[in-house]
């Protein structure tokens, strides 16, 4: 069996090339505007369980979404308010 070494700190040292000058960048420039156009959600663990990816929880959501727009015109049409 191999004897394991430590690994020494890495320093820090400038690998940037000198054609990218970030010098007069704006941080979170872009933040507000892209934050408008997401909506992050969490999911309880026992929820997730049950989703491997992210479109299969968009999908279910559309469907229950349809489901619940269909019910409300239905109500709508027999007269049927809830609230």
């Amino acid at each position: 069996m191999k004897k394991q070494t430590k690994r020494k700190p890495r320093t820090d040292k400038d690998t940037m090339r000198p054609e990218y000058d970030f010098s007069k960048g704006v941080r979170g420039k872009h933040a507000a505007k892209y934050a408008e156009g997401t909506n992050v959600v969490v999911l309880e663990p026992d929820v997730a369980q049950e989703f491997q990816t992210t479109e299969q929880v968009n999908e279910t959501l559309r469907a229950v979404t349809k489901l619940l727009q269909q019910q409300r015109k239905r109500e709508s049409q027999d007269g049927i308010t809830r609230r």
